[in-house]
């Protein structure tokens, strides 16, 4: 078994799913007066913060969904994400394009996913992290589990883990966001 410190030197880029991890896995559509459907979602605002801390500290963050949503693209925007892949059939496709423009390689890269559609990166890179209430078969092949559900702070608890097993947590207690 390899310690936090050991796998946290290897881990350069963390890769996300979105549905299920970013946020708990619901979709909720409203109908407006119009008729049309408006799509929301939640987005755990400690997730973010993790994300920000995480590129701070010189690293890259990436997120690859099944799903296109302005939701998520505007998320993305927001916490500054630059590598965003929406509507992927072939995840793992997606993640090799990802992970050549920022100049990394499977062994260096932490995958959180939960649910089937993930398993195709997270059988092929160095870190494989899912919520809690991810799909059983996610769970199976995941390195790490984390304590929150998805939409929880799911990507925090593993930025944080990370960081803290790299020894760069500490940098970020004394700044202010």
């Amino acid at each position: 078994m390899r310690s936090d410190v050991e796998i946290a030197a290897e881990i350069k880029c963390i890769l996300s799913d979105v549905d299920g991890v970013l946020t708990d896995g619901r979709i909720t559509y409203t109908v407006e007066p119009d008729q049309s459907c408006r799509e929301t979602k939640s987005f755990s605002v400690r997730d973010g913060l993790g994300i920000k801390l995480w590129m701070r500290s010189g690293f890259h963050f990436g997120i690859i969904t099944a799903r296109k949503s302005p939701l998520v693209a505007h998320r993305a925007k927001e916490l500054g994400i630059e590598h965003l892949s929406q509507g992927v059939g072939d995840k793992w496709a997606a993640a090799q394009t990802m992970m050549s423009a920022m100049g990394v390689t499977p062994e260096q890269v932490c995958y959180v996913g939960d649910d089937l559609p993930d398993l195709c990166v997270m059988r092929r890179i160095a870190l494989a992290a899912v919520p809690d209430d991810a799909a059983t078969d996610a769970r199976e092949f995941a390195h790490w589990t984390t304590r929150a559900h998805g939409g929880q702070g799911v990507v925090r608890e593993v930025v944080e883990r990370l960081l803290r097993g790299g020894d760069r947590w500490n940098e970020h207690l004394t700044k202010e966001d």
